[in-house]
This record gives structure tokens, sequence and C-alpha cells, in this order.
């Protein structure tokens, strides 16, 4: 039987036609294409759900706040404190030495390593009183205005830049945010400090010794009470710990290599900042 004409006919358009759609998808993915390549812009482009929606699975990432380590000691100059300065700087750490000074002046070696002290870039100099109270505390803090003279005749001895003190004997703290007296004697002779200007800084945790100037806990040890008093919010500013240690204990070669193994380890945890006494919140100087 001979083919319709009008049925090939309507065949060939329909050829044609599928040709004609094949050809102008072809072109318009190769443009777009180019156009993507060509312009980044085009190719940047993100579309997003209205604000409604989007916000319902937004996801919040919270930076890990650190923890600030102040360390600190007492009584220098004295036999160890070079080795608490020489450790400082092997380990680039930052840290305060509250001085006494009529100890800078008791002899030629001590007002020597106050010379080195002072050219050392990891250590803050703070006042610790000029005589120490003489150790007779209870008589030292029952004349508030003897005792405010003392700490003033250190700043002015030494030329103190910063206006921060530490008690002897006693753990008190006047910062604009803290006021604690560990014994109700000493209060009036804190308060004059404060009222002359003076902020006194106490400590969180300390790092004791025995009558031989041994140290009775080891740096491991000591590392686990710091972290126990952040776990456990023990501090007077939360996520700050202020760590009272005192000179004369690391002259002996055992405990300095204690207190560079506890510096060593704490850096290592990755989760503690180090800064000087005079960055603690709520010290204005």
């Amino acid at each position: 039987m001979d083919p319709d004409p009008a049925a090939a006919k309507d065949g060939n358009q329909i050829v044609v036609q599928l040709f004609k759609t094949t050809v102008i998808t072809v072109a318009f993915i190769s443009c777009y294409k180019h156009n993507r390549e060509d312009n980044p812009s085009l190719a940047n482009i993100h579309f997003t759900l209205p604000d409604s929606v989007a916000t319902e699975k937004k996801t919040v990432l919270l930076k890990k706040k650190k923890r600030t380590i102040y360390l600190t000691f007492d009584d220098g100059p004295n036999k160890g404190t070079r080795k608490v300065m020489q450790i400082a700087r092997q380990e680039q750490m930052p840290i305060t030495m509250f001085l006494i000074g009529e100890q800078v002046y008791g002899s030629k070696e001590q007002t020597a390593t106050y010379d080195s002290i002072l050219q050392c870039n990891y250590v803050q100099i703070a006042n610790h009183s000029y005589t120490h109270a003489h150790h007779q505390y209870e008589k030292f803090y029952a004349v508030p205005d003897s005792a405010v003279k003392d700490f003033i005749r250190c700043a002015d001895s030494l030329k103190l830049t910063y206006n921060i003190v530490r008690t002897p004997g006693r753990n008190i703290w006047r910062t604009d945010a803290i006021s604690s007296t560990d014994l109700k004697s000493s209060r009036a002779a804190a308060d004059s400090l404060q009222k002359n200007g003076m902020t006194v800084i106490g400590w969180d945790l300390e790092w004791h010794y025995d009558k031989d100037l041994k140290l009775k806990n080891t740096g491991d040890e000591m590392i686990n009470q710091v972290d126990s008093m952040f776990v456990k919010e023990q501090t007077k500013t939360p996520n700050e710990l202020v760590i009272l240690a005192h000179d004369q204990v690391y002259a002996d070669a055992s405990d300095s290599a204690e207190l560079h193994s506890f510096m060593q380890k704490l850096k290592n945890k990755d989760e503690y900042n180090f800064d000087v006494i005079s960055n603690y919140p709520s010290i204005k100087n």
C-alpha cells in the first residue's frame, strides 16, 4: 500500500520541531555555562528561604571561652627570685612579683636582682609593702595609717607604676567589684588602703610550703586544684584565677623544676590564658 502523503508531511514537521527545540536547548546550556565561568558573581549566587523559615534552622557556634590564670609570687627579691624569673622567660609566661621594698635594698645581690627584674619583659612588679609588717601582723593592721604609709614608702622607693598592693600575712581584696577580708581585725586597714587609691589583690589558690621551704604539693597536684576551682566556680571572679606562690621556695632545684613543669603543663592544656595582675577585671590604674 502506498504511504499517506499527509501523514508523511506531519511526521516531517514533528522532526523539524524536535530538531529546533534541541538546538535551542543546547545553545542555552552552553551560554549559561559560559556566563558562570566568566562571571563569578553568577556562580556565587545563593538562594535562601525567607527569614521566618531560615531562622528556625539557624545554628549559632559559640566560641569557647578561655579562662585566665594570674601567677603571682611574693616576698622577693630573694634567693629564689632569679630562678622564677628565668623560668618565666623560658616559658614566655607573664607573671607578677609582689616585692618587698626593704628586700630590694637588703644586699647588693638583692638590688642587682631587682635591676634584672626591671629588664624582664615577662615580669610585672607590684607592691608587697616596705617592711612586710616585720612579721608582726596584728600590730601592723591595728594602726591603719601606719600600714598605708608603709605601702606608700614601698611605692615611692621602687617608683612603682601600678598602684596594686598585696597585704603581708593576709588574704585581702579591695577592687571595684570585690571587697573581702580574711580577718575582721584587718578590715579598717584594708579600707584605708582602698581610700588612699590602692587596689588590694589577694589570691584564690596558694601553693603551700613547709617550715623547711619545701613545696607541699607537686605541680600535677596543683594543676588538679586549678582545674577543680574553675569547674566548681570557687574563684573570686568567674573564669579568673589568682595563684599565690613564694619566691624563696624556688631556690631549691627540685622545687624550681616542679614550677617549670607546672608552667609547661598548664600551657599544654591549651585552655588557659596567662596574664599579669594589672589586667585582672575590675582593676583601675
